[in-house]
């Protein structure tokens, strides 16, 4: 299947949002402040070389959202719509965002990950990303529309 890959941009915003939206599981990972439009332009305003978007007859069929603190990165959304999984659209945003942020000088990258997303953990097994178990998540909302997550 061909498909083009490009950097996101804030004019992506409403297909992005249309993509996360295809998904319960991307649904579910967004929050009404981070990932509203000023939101994402914030993002994309710090991350203009680490966000790809998979494209296929002018309609985004794949975004990554990629970021770094100058130290580490963090995948924060990567969604392939429902209809073109398995064709490897994910693995190759996963690739272009991890040479994107090595030529940033990152060296080290985690992502989040629902645990009960079984696909979504066996994909990032798959590119390498192990599980690490010795840790504890936590955060805290700043403001009041950000759910805290359980």
């Amino acid at each position: 299947m061909e498909y083009t890959v490009r950097l996101v941009t804030i004019d992506d915003y409403d297909a992005m949002y249309e993509l996360w939206n295809s998904t319960e599981q991307s649904r579910r990972a967004l929050n009404p402040v981070d990932d509203s439009r000023d939101g994402i332009g914030r993002y994309l305003k710090r991350n203009p070389n680490t966000c790809f978007a998979a494209v296929k007859d002018d309609q985004m069929i794949g975004v990554i959202l990629t970021g770094h603190d100058g130290r580490r990165a963090i995948i924060h959304h990567m969604c392939v719509h429902p209809d073109y999984r398995r064709m490897g659209i994910a693995g190759h945003l996963v690739a272009l965002a991890e040479e994107a942020l090595k030529k940033e000088g990152i060296q080290k990258i985690f992502g989040l990950v629902f645990k009960d997303n079984e696909a979504a953990n066996a994909f990032w097994e798959r590119q390498g990303y192990s599980l690490r178990t010795n840790l504890n998540y936590r955060n805290k909302s700043l403001n009041e529309a950000i759910p805290t997550g359980k």
